[in-house]
């Protein structure tokens, strides 16, 4: 077990090698805000570094076996990787631990409630670009009222798009607080929980962008009381 201190241990997941920016840039945001951040990879076990919290990071596509889907397209997978976040996330699942999915994290957060996703998005657009851009330049409509509405405070948003698929059907227990011009999902939260949410988009890269960074706020916010409410 990793040596708590005061701070809420937040555990960010990614490939076996690769990934280095946007794990920094989690890392970076998780410090601003009070928490201990720790990289995890493929091999490591979370039962045993028992994180106050999670990050599950973007990446290559998901399988799409694992919800019963015939594949369409022929990316790049990362059964490894997929194997191992999935055990991450049932594990914040059943400990119901705060946990922010972006990109691919999102879409496998879905999947691990009973979701499926859409193999690919260009047939499905009318309105917003397929181009992949670091930059804010998609415009994401935010629900009201929502848990992501409260962080964000804005609606419509801005936001970055670095995504070939994306979420279709919508996993038990989720609801759906955020789309694009084109309907497709981009953000999902569960109401029930204080802090269980999938963004489509990658936050992280937009860290200096205020609103952004109080989804990672908000995250390591929910660790620290959860941790300061354990018996000591």
């Amino acid at each position: 077990m990793v040596s708590k201190t005061n701070k809420p241990v937040i555990a960010i997941t990614g490939p076996s090698r690769g990934a280095w920016m946007p794990r920094f840039c989690v890392a970076l945001a998780v410090r601003r805000y009070g928490g201990q951040p720790l990289q995890l990879r493929p091999g490591d076990d979370v039962t045993t570094v028992a994180p106050d919290g999670l990050v599950i990071t973007g990446g290559h596509d998901i399988d799409p076996v694992l919800y019963a889907g015939e594949p369409e397209v022929h990316p790049n997978y990362d059964k490894e990787r997929d194997a191992f976040e999935g055990e991450v996330i049932r594990y914040a699942l059943q400990h119901r631990l705060p946990l922010l999915g972006i990109c691919r994290g999102a879409q496998l957060l879905n999947i691990c409630r009973g979701g499926s996703l859409h193999q690919e998005l260009k047939s499905r657009r009318q309105h917003t670009s397929n181009r992949w851009t670091i930059l804010p330049l998609k415009t994401l409509s935010v629900r009201i009222p929502s848990q992501l509405h409260q962080l964000l405070r804005c609606s419509p948003c801005k936001i970055n798009s670095l995504h070939n698929q994306a979420i279709a059907e919508v996993g038990t227990g989720f609801e759906v607080s955020g789309r694009d011009l084109d309907g497709i999902v981009q953000a999902i939260e569960d109401p029930d929980e204080d802090f269980l949410m999938g963004v489509q988009w990658h936050p992280e890269l937009l860290i200096f962008i205020r609103r952004q960074r109080h989804l990672f706020k908000r995250l390591v916010k929910v660790a620290t009381l959860r941790l300061n409410a354990r018996p000591q």
